[in-house]
């Protein structure tokens, strides 16, 4: 199998090594290669800030500081061994701040696999300052909220292990939902704009619904960052690089 062709700048073998330690199999599988792909985007976007951590801005609506660290397909763990833990496209740590990336392209507008909780979530205590979490896991999993694009469970799975991650680290924790509204699928046919309305609301009602606990949730449009990065003579190329490959986010 041929390794996949990153942009300029992106440090490839640190990137592969990455990809390959994560349970995902993009690369195994050929998800990777997809028009379509994510993880692609996400992996080449961060993939460049490897080597060169401080050249990440901090990121739009995010009080963290310039970066120490940045990692791609990072897991942060649970207070538990076995399981799953959850996995993110990029973490960003910073001298006060744990960032975690949940990155979204197309797969808010396909059939939405089933997720849910392990009886673990309950019974763990998670700490102080995870009121709205909590309430979310508990709505989520009895079945009082429903979500059609957005993946809340996962997102609250995100949260937890930044909680204990941010904890051990003595870090104040991030979530950041970096996601797309592309209008078009790669092969050209229109993307449904009433689930593009559809995902957008329930990204608000989300956002509401959690604010104000010990994880902050900041919702961040690909195209947004893009448009930081671009203002930025170091980063104009490879927001141009990003565009050219990816097309509108």
């Amino acid at each position: 199998m041929t390794d996949p062709e990153f942009l300029p700048g992106v440090p490839a073998d640190l990137v592969l090594q990455a990809l390959r330690r994560a349970p995902g199999k993009e690369l195994a599988s050929g998800k990777f290669d997809s028009p379509d792909s994510s993880a692609a985007l996400a992996a080449n976007a961060f993939g460049w800030f490897l080597t060169r951590p401080q050249a990440l801005p901090p990121l739009p609506g995010v009080p963290m500081g310039r970066p120490d660290t940045v990692e791609i397909e990072a897991s942060l763990r649970f207070p538990w061994r076995g399981g799953e833990h959850p996995w993110l496209d990029a973490v960003i740590s910073s001298a006060t701040t744990l960032v975690g990336v949940e990155s979204k392209r197309y797969e808010p507008f396909r059939p939405k696999k089933r997720s849910e909780f392990s009886p673990a979530y309950a019974a763990q205590d998670w700490g102080r300052g995870l009121t709205r979490w909590h309430e979310m896991r508990r709505a989520l999993a009895e079945g009082r909220q429903v979500y059609r694009c957005l993946d809340a469970v996962q997102l609250v799975k995100h949260a937890y292990g930044l909680a204990t991650q941010g904890a051990k680290r003595g870090r104040g924790a991030v979530l950041v939902y970096l996601h797309a509204a592309p209008a078009q699928w790669s092969n050209g046919k229109l993307v449904d704009p009433a689930a593009i309305a559809r995902h957008a609301a329930e990204i608000s009602d989300f956002a509401r619904a959690v604010q104000g606990d010990l994880v902050s949730f900041v919702p961040l449009r690909w195209a947004d960052l893009l448009a930081q990065w671009a203002a930025e003579p170091a980063l104009a190329a490879h927001a141009a690089a990003l565009r050219d490959r990816f097309g509108p986010l």
